[in-house]
């Protein structure tokens, strides 16, 4: 099955600070500089010189030492975004990430596409690889060595391997002037070499080491694997100040829990951000981010801009140093119909996408939904809550007719020949529905309520507030409740 590894992360994080490129930057490990930039390389800076050399060459290129903990703990988090393609994942040395994506190549349009939103995940973590493709994994890494190469056949994954050098090959670097003293230079030049001979000198560990990268041998990954829940914390390089400053951070979050996602086959109903504050002894607590989902999501595009949202509508009371996103509530992962006819007004997953960016952008008391109430008061039985309030199932009365827009406060209509008028003279076209209610709450209201035609053929409902309700020397009269469509 296709394997497509990532190999040699250059990490963007050099620059985090802020530091000009055109200064350039360099890596070292034990005081000898392993990894440089284009800028610092044009500066003269080369892999293999020592801190005092860089500094004499180039006093304006900027040091760092190499964390491994760091780069571990990054290369772990690209894996489990690169979940998104297959739950297969593996890491492995020199930065490598082997991802098994044989059965997801329909799925992702093909090697092309898979690759190029390979390519784009990682650019989410500000990294950059070399992406190879081939039928085996120790094949697909030694290709992505010196370059991006996609085969998906044994031969030409043989003649693609044959014409790498010697020492793409880790167990073949100890051994490189021994290989090389026999006239050895590519891989093809010492799979000629007699197999006893070579196992005898070398050890099993060579020939095995081949044999996995050309097919002749199977081949055995330590996959990794996920914590039963999910939470992912990210230092940031300075002190943040505003809250639009940490959508990098956050998208980088939110593209590790889309992978994990996918892994589990699960689906986010509510995520929490957390913005951590300085420490000491005026420590704040974290400023919580708290959304909500109407529709359980998995996918990273509709989850950030969610979250671009809120962020954009946030103050910090703080400067933060660091974000944490936690998965509070989760639900099995529906996958998405595709009916051959579908709806025209668009599928119920895209409602409630759009209701939760518009309370992500509008906030959640901003947006609000008819709720029923049992009540025989017109004005009290329609009353407005939040959308992400909860429904409850209320019974109402069939067969009466209700108008399609209600008014917040009935208007009270003219009378011309003891008739309400609005417009033009109004003609009763239903019989009286009396309505008395709200003794028991201080809000007692005694109306017949109508179904009014005008000229113009448009329907109105009016009521008559009757006279044993109010004073006996005032007039009964009319007012304008709601409007029919």
């Amino acid at each position: 099955m296709p394997k497509l590894p990532l190999e040699v992360f250059q990490p963007k994080w050099l620059r985090e600070d802020g530091v000009k490129a055109a200064y350039g930057s360099a890596v070292l490990e034990k005081g000898v500089v392993i990894v440089v930039d284009r800028a610092a390389r044009a500066a003269g800076v080369r892999p293999g010189m020592k801190r005092a050399g860089v500094t004499a060459l180039s006093v304006q290129t900027h040091l760092y030492e190499r964390d491994i903990t760091r780069e571990n703990a990054v290369q772990r988090e690209v894996g489990i975004a690169l979940m998104k393609f297959s739950p297969d994942v593996a890491l492995l040395d020199e930065a490598t990430v082997i991802v098994e994506v044989g059965a997801s190549l329909r799925l992702f349009s093909g090697v092309l596409s898979l690759c190029r939103q390979a390519k784009m995940l990682l650019e989410t973590f500000g990294l950059t690889a070399r992406i190879s493709v081939a039928p085996t994994g120790e094949g697909a890494w030694l290709l992505a060595k010196h370059g991006n190469r996609r085969v998906l056949q044994i031969k030409s994954l043989e003649r693609a391997l044959a014409s790498l050098p010697m020492q793409a090959v880790p167990e073949i670097r100890p051994l490189a002037d021994w290989f090389t003293g026999l006239g050895c230079e590519s891989i093809a030049d010492v799979r000629r070499l007699p197999r006893a001979g070579l196992q005898r000198r070398c050890g099993e560990h060579l020939l095995d080491s081949l044999d996995r990268a050309f097919g002749l041998a199977p081949e055995l990954f330590d996959w990794l694997e996920l914590p039963p829940t999910f939470s992912a914390r990210i230092e940031l390089p300075d002190r943040l100040e505003h809250a639009d400053g940490a959508v990098f951070a956050a998208h980088r979050l939110l593209a590790q829990l889309c992978g994990w996602l996918c892994a589990k086959q699960l689906a986010a109903a509510a995520v929490t951000l957390s913005f951590e504050h300085e420490r000491g002894r005026q420590a704040l607590a974290p400023t919580l981010i708290e959304i909500a989902l109407g529709e359980p999501a998995w996918r990273e595009d509709h989850l950030l801009r969610l979250v671009k949202e809120r962020l954009h509508r946030m103050e910090l009371p703080a400067p933060a140093i660091a974000l944490r996103l936690d998965v509070t509530k989760i639900a099995s992962a529906q996958p998405a119909t595709d009916n051959l006819f579908p709806e025209p007004g668009g599928t119920l997953e895209d409602h409630a996408r759009l209701l939760e960016l518009l309370i992500a952008r509008l906030g959640a008391e901003n947006v609000l939904r008819p709720a029923p109430t049992a009540d025989y008061r017109p004005e009290i039985a329609n009353r407005w809550v939040p959308v992400g309030d909860p429904e409850k199932k209320i019974a109402l009365p069939k067969g009466l007719p209700r108008p399609t827009w209600m008014l917040e406060t009935p208007v009270r209509l003219l009378t011309r020949q003891n008739r309400p008028f609005y417009g033009s003279p109004l003609r009763m076209v239903s019989p009286a529905e009396r309505i008395e209610a709200g003794w028991f709450d201080g809000g007692l209201i005694t109306r017949d309520y109508y179904v009014a035609q005008a000229e113009d053929r448009s329907c109105y409902w009016i009521y008559l507030e009757r006279v044993s309700s109010r004073a006996a020397e005032e007039a009964q009269r009319w007012f304008l409740h709601g409007l029919f469509g």
